[in-house]
């Protein structure tokens, strides 16, 4: 009886011990994750020292007590059979290690490189006619640095709220009702700061637009209970374990639906070759972050409002597989005839309300310029080729900060936007503050032209000119002039400058007019008459000139 207790014992710490390891470690139960193979050989390692440690010292302790030759030999032998379950651990957890060993080497690149090569399929595309030109009203002109700049100094507007909570770093970007923007909750300040508002939870999350710079606080009628700053079972990556104990999580990504409700979007992975490897996304759990609420979805049903399904890290990792290996693994070691790689940096480009990764494609022996560029809808991982050559990300920013090197201002990685049907790159310009100045294109196939300006129109007009001059082919309209009446005219402003809109009369066109073309401007009223110079495109009347009669 007292054996048995005494087992019993040892049975109930052992199990309070795996407990405490999982609920820390949170491994998934899958056999494909490599996260539960260690947390076997914790397990091992646990129930072995519980169980025979104690007999291991009981034994010593006998051996120490013998006083004849008898009892000596008899403890030693004692001793000596506890060996065996030290024995089968050992050779438990050699077990587990050759297992995790043999996995990884099924799945090594060097037997696999054709799965590898079609991890990622991509289809060539027409940028032309599938990247259609954006209104200059929706350009993104923030990135994350200056995102969260905005966004502390919002938190720090809010009294109530900056002495107990923080700002998350995830920032994630989406497109929400049409718009660009990046999204990101607030946390608790640390645990006594989550012990006097977990009740109420979180009570609001940031939202930052991308072409105003408008950022929000936007407060919940309920806050949020489940996220990364909480504890126990409100613990984000908890609560999603032990809802959904087999799957393998990737990334995690905060978004909000629609209407605005706050949501955590869990990746889960699939291992397309051998055991552990070929990295894949095969679906998501959507997770509300207020009610705890979650659904699974595979990854074809994932509804429409979510952005990122796909990390910028797997998708990059996969292109650079598509590349490497388009001729086998000897032939991305020696030869290297036709190995591509993405480049260095990448950004993300809204498209018909889905946010798409934008990277350049460059050869492996050149890293001056790119043979072309991809997109990726991070939703759904369609990927499209464009076979455009041109300079590399930073050999534009570079161009462009040779442009104004009198003010020493530092380049933002570009965005790649259709600017009068030519591939251009977008970039704000910085000063040592990490304040946006200036704005700057870049022309993609002719890196050498640069416009630049104060204001985003302003730098696109410097632009489209330039592209002029160098007589590049563009779908922007031979200039016109035109002389009419002013019927109406009004001002605004427009990151920081103020742009006057004229309409003639018996002419519905409305053309903006930036300040800076005439400093008479402001003293312009209905019935004057004026002359101006204008082009359009798609995006529409670019005025380069005004005269006032």
């Amino acid at each position: 009886m007292k054996k048995t207790l005494a087992i019993l014992i040892k049975a109930l710490i052992s199990a309070a011990v795996i407990f405490a390891g999982y609920w820390i470690m949170l491994p998934p139960l899958n056999l494909r994750s490599t996260e539960l193979y260690g947390f076997m050989i914790f397990v091992i390692i646990a129930v072995t020292v519980v169980f025979g440690f104690g007999s291991v010292f009981k034994s010593l302790k006998e051996v120490n007590d013998a006083n004849d030759r008898n009892s000596i030999k008899a403890a030693v032998d004692k001793f000596k059979r506890l060996k065996t379950p030290f024995k089968i651990s050992v050779c438990a957890i050699l077990l587990v290690i050759v297992v995790m060993l043999v996995g990884t080497v099924i799945g090594a690149q060097i037997f696999n490189a054709s799965s590898y090569n079609t991890l990622m399929t991509m289809q060539n595309g027409d940028f032309v006619t599938e990247v259609s030109e954006i209104g200059k009203e929706q350009i993104p002109v923030v990135d994350k640095d200056t995102a969260s700049r905005l966004g502390q100094r919002k938190l720090g507007e809010m009294a109530d709220l900056v002495s107990q909570f923080e700002i998350d770093a995830h920032y994630t970007q989406i497109n929400f009702k049409g718009r660009p923007v990046r999204v990101t909750p607030l946390r608790y300040g640390d645990a006594i700061k989550w012990l006097g508002n977990r009740a109420e939870g979180i009570p609001a999350y940031i939202m930052v637009d991308m072409t105003t710079q408008d950022t929000t606080l936007v407060r919940l009628n309920e806050g949020i209970k489940y996220s990364e700053s909480e504890y126990f079972m409100r613990d984000l990556m908890r609560k999603l374990r032990f809802a959904y104990p087999t799957k393998i999580f990737d990334d995690i990504t905060f978004e909000i639906d629609d209407n605005g409700t706050p949501f955590w979007v869990a990746s889960t992975v699939e291992y397309r070759i051998g055991l552990f490897s070929g990295t894949d996304i095969g679906g998501a759990v959507l997770l509300n972050a207020q009610t705890g609420e979650s659904v699974y979805y595979d990854i074809k049903d994932i509804p429409t409002w979510v952005d990122q399904v796909y990390s910028a890290d797997l998708v990059l990792t996969q292109l650079a597989y598509n590349g490497k290996y388009r001729s086998g693994w000897l032939n991305s070691v020696f030869g290297q005839k036709g190995v591509l790689q993405p480049t260095d940096g990448y950004n993300y480009l809204a498209i018909n309300d889905d946010v798409w990764l934008y990277t350049g494609i460059t050869s492996v022996t050149s890293d001056e310029s790119n043979v072309g560029f991809v997109l990726t809808n991070l939703r759904t991982k369609e990927t499209r080729y464009y076979p455009v050559p041109g300079a590399e990300e930073f050999s534009a920013m570079s161009s462009a900060e040779g442009q104004v090197q009198h003010l020493s201002y530092t380049a933002t990685f570009p965005l790649l936007l259709n600017v009068a049907d030519r591939p251009s790159y977008f970039m704000a310009l910085k000063d040592s503050a990490g304040l946006v100045k200036m704005y700057a294109f870049v022309d993609v196939q002719q890196y050498q032209i640069v416009g630049t300006g104060s204001t985003v129109e302003e730098s696109r007009i410097d632009y489209l000119n330039k592209l002029k001059k160098e007589d590049v082919d563009t779908s922007v309209s031979e200039k016109q002039s035109i002389s009419g009446t002013v019927e109406k005219i009004s001002s605004a402003v427009v990151d920081g400058n103020t742009c006057y809109y004229i309409m003639l009369k018996d002419n519905d066109t409305v053309f903006t007019v930036p300040v800076t073309l005439s400093d008479k401007l402001p003293f312009v009223g209905a019935g004057d008459t004026v002359t101006l110079t204008y082009s359009s495109d798609s995006m529409g009347v670019t005025v380069s000139a005004v005269e006032i009669n």
